[in-house]
């Protein structure tokens, strides 16, 4: 019988993340035979990024029901731990990686996960609803934008000292650019402005009218499959060979160590059932597709950020199916 229930959750695990995978290897077929340019590409990425995820956003927040579930420990557990994870990876990061122009896309892909693609989906084949899921998107996902602005905005920066190798006495005075230049990019990023715009709809419980709202779900439905292409198609192999290493890590620490780290907290706060497993989504599910495309966009290390998401993906179905089974051997979900 238990073993049923392994198969049954790897099966769903692995529904879940091999159409991204495949979805993936498309775009870098497409790419190889000439199908898809490089200027494709970049109107590709453009499109995405201004366009494709913010209306995705706006629609998951607008479209989620908080009030029904609302808890304020669980919104607090999330929103606290997704701001510990971002800054600790990110200075962890600078600390150990040597070339800081990995430093962004390293610490944005080990933190951030699928948790608006995957969330909702994978509690539903549990439990038969949504759970817990929307009120850790609306808690989370916001974070998770505002901080990956931040990180890449100052890493890129710092990628770009490097390399010129600036002296140390203008670091205090770029510092302080740096600073204006991440708010000016919080505020001006399209995926936080979609975010926000949508946070209304959730807190208050206003509908989207039938029409608009189908508008949106048309344009929010193109988001994933285009930028999982994109990143496909920008896949180079040679490239990401070298930096194999820090794509191994960050992989490990994104599906295994976060959920190690945290999930004993999280129990030891009380929560059970839906609630746990949102936790497991928000912090062991893979690395988004959005990391490449904010990493590209924001003059990062689009290479290592696609190395991340593919091996990250291809993996995700063992883990999150094992940790399903030690919560449910565990008697927690």
């Amino acid at each position: 019988m238990r073993i049923r229930i392994i198969m049954a959750d790897f099966i769903f695990s692995l529904n879940a993340t091999l159409p991204i995978f495949l979805i993936m290897v498309l775009g870098w077929f497409l790419m190889r035979i000439g199908l898809f340019t490089k200027e494709f590409n970049k109107v590709a990425d453009k499109y995405v990024f201004k366009v494709a995820l913010p209306v995705l956003l706006f629609k998951d927040i607008a479209t989620a029901d908080i009030r029904s579930d609302f808890n304020l420990t669980f919104v607090l557990f999330c929103m606290i731990t997704t701001t510990i994870v971002f800054l600790a990876i990110w200075g962890l990061s600078y600390i150990f990686i040597k070339d800081k122009t990995q430093v962004g896309a390293f610490a944005q892909a080990s933190a951030r996960g699928s948790a608006a693609v995957l969330g909702i989906a994978f509690i539903n084949n549990i439990y038969g609803n949504s759970g817990m899921a929307p009120l850790m998107i609306v808690s989370a996902v916001p974070l998770y934008n505002i901080l990956s602005v931040i990180i890449l905005t100052f890493s890129a920066d710092m990628g770009k000292e490097a390399q010129k190798n600036k002296l140390t006495d203008n670091v205090s005075n770029s510092k302080g650019s740096n600073i204006k230049k991440a708010c000016i990019n919080v505020v001006k990023n399209p995926i936080i402005i979609g975010i926000f715009l949508g946070l209304p709809f959730s807190i208050f419980g206003i509908s989207i009218p039938p029409i608009p709202l189908k508008a949106v779900t048309s344009i929010a439905q193109t988001a994933t499959p285009i930028a999982l292409l994109v990143v496909g198609a920008g896949f180079e192999g040679a490239k990401a060979i070298k930096k194999i290493k820090l794509t191994a890590v960050a992989t490990f620490i994104k599906l295994v160590l976060l959920p190690l780290i945290f999930f004993p907290f999280a129990i030891a706060f009380g929560f059970r059932g839906s609630e746990l497993v949102a936790i497991l989504v928000m912090l062991g599910s893979p690395t988004t597709v959005t990391c490449y495309i904010m990493a590209k966009n924001m003059g990062n290390d689009e290479v290592l950020s696609s190395s991340i998401v593919v091996m990250a993906t291809l993996l995700s179905s063992v883990t999150l199916t094992g940790w399903i089974f030690v919560l449910k051997v565990m008697g927690l979900i």
